[in-house]
């Protein structure tokens, strides 16, 4: 049972043109939106939330991050930077936890107690100001900082480059099943703005019983 409450959980208000416009444009998103119609992008509503989950998501897979999630929400009935921050750091490692994720958590709780939070001053910058704002943070990099545009910002036209799910998936659908370089990735994904965002969604969606979620 996860004890953690949460926010109404929204899809982005473009969602619709956004899936409409990609499955007239590609065929394999055609196929993806309509396979997984009855599904989309949630954002949680909490900025913390979401950089929490997309730290301990880094460099494991969506089933591994998700036991994590889930084992750390048991262990504290509402995540809240004064509660990550404040517990033994060897109940976090039990919930599958390494060292340096816990000093990230610890660091990022931190600053979110001293006021780290600017909503307002987020919602004015554009993908890459904030992308380069955000990675000053211990623990986020770029990855980190993308997972955070994508689910809690919303924004519609980020691509990950970096993700391996998103290129595992793209090799799958548009590259007869081998591995492809980022330019080419990149060069591909021009067809999906400005919802390469969505597009990605949908090419994780793909790949994964459980929904990729941050």
């Amino acid at each position: 049972m996860v004890l953690l409450k949460e926010k109404q959980r929204n899809a982005p208000v473009f969602w619709e043109q956004a899936k409409n416009d990609l499955a007239k444009r590609d065929p394999v998103m055609q196929r993806l939106v309509s396979q997984f119609n009855d599904s989309a992008l949630y954002s949680r509503g909490d900025a913390f939330t979401t950089l929490v989950r997309a730290i301990i998501g880094q460099q494991i897979s969506v089933k591994a991050a998700a036991s994590v999630w889930q084992k750390l929400a048991t262990v504290l009935s509402n995540i809240t930077p004064e509660n990550l921050y404040s517990i033994d750091t060897e109940i976090l490692r039990t919930c599958g936890l390494s060292g340096r994720k816990i000093s990230y958590l610890q660091d990022l709780s931190e600053r979110f107690i001293q006021g780290g939070y600017d909503e307002i001053a987020w919602q004015k910058m554009n993908d890459e100001a904030l992308i380069t704002h955000l990675i000053q943070i211990k623990g986020i990099g770029r990855w980190t900082a993308e997972m955070f545009l994508i689910f809690y910002m919303q924004r519609p036209d980020v691509l990950p480059l970096a993700d391996i799910g998103l290129q595992r998936a793209v090799s799958i659908y548009y590259n007869g099943n081998q591995p492809i370089e980022k330019n080419r990735l990149q060069t591909l994904a021009t067809n999906w703005r400005p919802w390469r965002s969505v597009a990605t969604w949908y090419l994780w969606r793909s790949l994964d019983p459980i929904p990729i979620d941050y």
